[in-house]
């Protein structure tokens, strides 16, 4: 009886169930830190360290959630449903994730450019400062050059997030975002979200469009399989661009990889609008949710 008038506090109450979300993941971090720490002996052991750590910040606290406020069905409560229409919406959502390249090229450039004006030239020093400091420390992971070492970045900077990040963002938070208001909106706050929590201003705009694209593309195929396939393969492009550089197969600044002219860049805009309002539209003529 008690168990049943707490879960039916926790389905009325919006704040309650944000605590609730907070208070685990709070726990869960603590516990990837300390699991995490152990391992922090070498290069290796710090990017295993980082793989738990991410999983007990983003992949633990949504199944914990969702195992407390969910009675059955859990998994697919937060997202891990079956394709409907099937596999062909998760292909759609990965050549997104090409199509889109000129579009994302261009918004990091424009975001570089940014400037906080000269009374808040401290400010965009001191952003810019942790913006370097988190590039070396990626590009530090990411300098590789064997293929165990593509590897483990294939699992740890492209699996683990992809799963990780989906689950949170788009698995607990947008669907309670979506509950409470227009999808479009709940999509595209979801999507801010997930790009400020990065905390890499001079990013802040390409991560957030891919959020939205992210989003829509989970909205409209009713699974986190499909967000998760198109992150994976934004997060696993880098990492073997950055394996392919350093073995000399090529040359390429892997930030502004795919740079375009505006026309190229206009048009990629236009592909990526049609698709998203195409599966939309499927969505709603066929009910794929």
């Amino acid at each position: 009886m008690k168990d049943n008038l707490f879960t039916e506090n926790l389905k009325q109450s919006t704040g309650m169930r944000i605590f609730l979300y907070l208070v685990i993941l709070l726990f869960s971090t603590l516990i990837g830190i300390v699991l995490a720490a152990i391992f922090f002996t070498n290069d290796t052991g710090i990017k295993i360290g980082q793989g738990i750590n991410s999983i007990f910040m983003f992949i633990v606290p949504p199944i914990v959630y969702y195992y407390i406020t969910c009675k059955e069905h859990r998994m697919q409560e937060l997202g891990f449903r079956s394709l409907t229409p099937p596999w062909w919406l998760m292909l759609i959502g990965v050549a997104l994730m090409f199509v889109c390249i000129p579009v994302t090229t261009q918004l990091t450039t424009w975001n570089e450019n940014l400037s906080f004006g000269k009374n808040l030239t401290w400010l965009e020093d001191w952003i810019k400062s942790l913006e370097e400091t988190a590039k070396a420390a990626t590009e530090k992971m990411l300098n590789v050059d064997t293929i165990g070492g593509l590897l483990l970045n294939m699992v740890v900077v492209a699996l683990i997030p992809a799963v990780g990040e989906e689950m949170t963002f788009r698995g607990v938070l947008q669907q309670s975002l979506t509950r409470k208001m227009n999808p479009h909106v709940a999509i595209i706050l979801s999507a801010a979200i997930f790009s400020f929590i990065h905390f890499q201003f001079y990013g802040f705009l390409p991560r957030m469009f891919l959020g939205v694209l992210l989003g829509y593309m989970f909205y409209v195929s009713g699974s986190l399989w499909t967000s998760i396939a198109m992150h994976f393969v934004n997060n696993g492009s880098a990492v073997l661009l950055y394996y392919l550089n350093n073995k000399g197969v090529i040359n390429v600044d892997v930030d502004h990889f795919g740079a375009m002219s505006l026309s190229v860049t206009a048009l990629s805009a236009v592909a990526v609008v049609g698709i998203i309002v195409w599966s939309w539209r499927k969505k709603e003529t066929e009910g794929t949710l």
